[in-house]
């Protein structure tokens, strides 16, 4: 993400309380505001805009984050959406793993009981449901990525950028759920609930007259569990893969790397956290699938209706799930930054004065 953090020029903007700094092409910068607040920065060190040098726009601007948003829709909601019947699937095998044994079992039963139609039963909550979630998983995380950095400072933030990228991922994900949640309940009874109606304008005025507006909202405490969780390992996870890749693998420097190898390490990186991803929240999954099934209860009732091994029911499917899901949402997520032109730093590098520092103390 960024090869040198914080090596800038500083600037105060008195007026708008707004930084405008200057880097190297492949640096983060770090700038202090006339309050003492300090903050991200990703121009570029030439006397020129970053859009003169191909940016379309500064890094932690506003432009950038509604872009940033706009990519995490299309990549949540576009993928999520062409998993469906997979995910129809594993969610039977959780709430029935009687009638549903494994999952070409599950595709049999499913297609000779209901036929091909069947697959795409829930499609609509979760294309809506998915995209809404995107926004705030993606978009947030930028926001919270910029603001702890300001917090922690240039040096701090180099030597934890992983807490970094959990604490930012959690916070994130923690508003993407609030808007993810009441979809979610309405998908989980189209694809499992014998009798619930099979259309998303149908199931959300029946849900209400029978449960309220708690009713779209019970799953929400699982819906964290699983996917806070899910969403720090998915970030983290990229992010350091990223870093290892182009330090390990790639024999040349991202700068060096055009755009396809540079969205080929994107997709391996996400693959790699997406099979990650699916092992640390398969429980909660579980628990999530279950509960949108019963007719009142909560996280504790079906998690003993469940027991340990059948939390972990359906996890080979949601490896193949998630691993490609994860994969897939960070290339098309890092494809809108390349069409839109939006400033995408390389990976870190240790700050010139944690250099200068360590050099001393060798001496």
């Amino acid at each position: 993400m960024y090869r040198q953090l914080f090596e800038s020029i500083k600037k105060q903007d008195v007026n708008n309380n707004i930084i405008s700094s200057e880097m190297n092409a492949e640096s983060f910068s770090l700038s202090t505001v006339n309050h003492g607040t300090r903050r991200f920065s990703a121009a570029a060190t030439a006397p020129s805009s970053a859009t003169e040098l191909g940016d379309s726009c500064e890094y932690g601007s506003a432009k950038f984050y509604a872009l940033c948003g706009f990519g995490g829709i299309l990549s949540c909601g576009i993928t999520h959406t062409a998993l469906v019947p997979l995910d129809m699937v594993k969610c039977r095998i959780q709430v029935n793993p009687d009638k549903y044994k494994g999952i070409i079992n599950g595709f049999r039963v499913t297609l000779g009981e209901e036929g091909f139609r069947a697959l795409g039963k829930g499609w609509a909550p979760t294309a809506m449901g998915y995209s809404v979630q995107g926004l705030g998983k993606f978009g947030f995380y930028e926001v919270f990525k910029y603001f702890y950095a300001g917090l922690l400072g240039e040096e701090m933030t180099y030597r934890y950028r992983t807490s970094l990228y959990l604490a930012a991922s959690a916070s994130a994900e923690f508003f993407a759920d609030i808007g993810l949640a009441p979809f979610e309940a309405i998908k989980i009874r189209i694809q499992t609930l014998p009798g619930f109606p099979t259309t998303f304008r149908a199931g959300v005025p029946l849900l209400y007259r029978q449960e309220g507006l708690m009713g779209f909202y019970k799953g929400l405490p699982p819906l964290w569990f699983r996917q806070i969780p899910y969403t720090m390992m998915k970030f983290a996870c990229f992010e350091r893969t990223v870093e290892a890749l182009y330090k390990f693998v790639v024999p040349k420097k991202r700068s060096d790397c055009s755009k396809t190898e540079q969205l080929a390490v994107t997709f391996t990186a996400g693959y790699i956290a997406g099979i990650f991803c699916a092992i640390v929240s398969h429980p909660a999954d579980s628990i999530v699938s279950k509960l949108n099934q019963m007719e009142g209860g909560n996280a504790i009732t079906a998690g003993k209706m469940l027991g340990w091994a059948g939390m972990w029911r359906g996890l080979f499917p949601r490896i193949i799930m998630i691993g490609t899901l994860t994969a897939l949402q960070w290339f098309i997520y890092d494809s809108v930054k390349v069409y839109y032109r939006l400033p995408r730093p390389p990976p870190p590098e240790m700050p010139e004065s944690m250099k200068k520092r360590l050099a001393e103390q060798q001496k």
